[in-house]
C-alpha cells in the first residue's frame, strides 16, 4: 500500500507555485522601496552636509530673518 503523504497533489502544487510567485513579486516591491528611501536618505545627508560646509544654510537663515522685518 503507498503512503498518501508522499503522493504528488496536483492542486498543492499549483497554490504552492502561485503563493511563491505573489510573495517573491511582494518582497520585489519591498526592495525597491527600501531601496529608494535609503537613496533619498543618503542624498539628504549629503545635501545637508555641503550645504552646512559651504556656508548655504547660514546664507538661508540670514535671508529668512531679513524676509521677517
Amino acid at each position: 500500500m503507498s503512503n498518501p503523504w508522499t503522493k504528488k497533489n496536483p492542486l498543492m502544487s499549483v497554490w504552492l507555485s502561485s503563493s511563491n510567485k505573489a510573495m517573491n513579486a511582494t518582497r520585489g516591491q519591498v526592495a525597491g522601496a527600501a531601496k529608494r528611501q535609503v537613496a533619498a536618505a543618503q542624498a539628504n545627508a549629503v545635501r545637508q552636509v555641503v550645504d552646512f560646509w559651504s556656508g548655504k544654510t547660514a546664507t538661508k537663515a540670514l535671508a529668512k530673518k531679513r524676509r521677517r522685518r
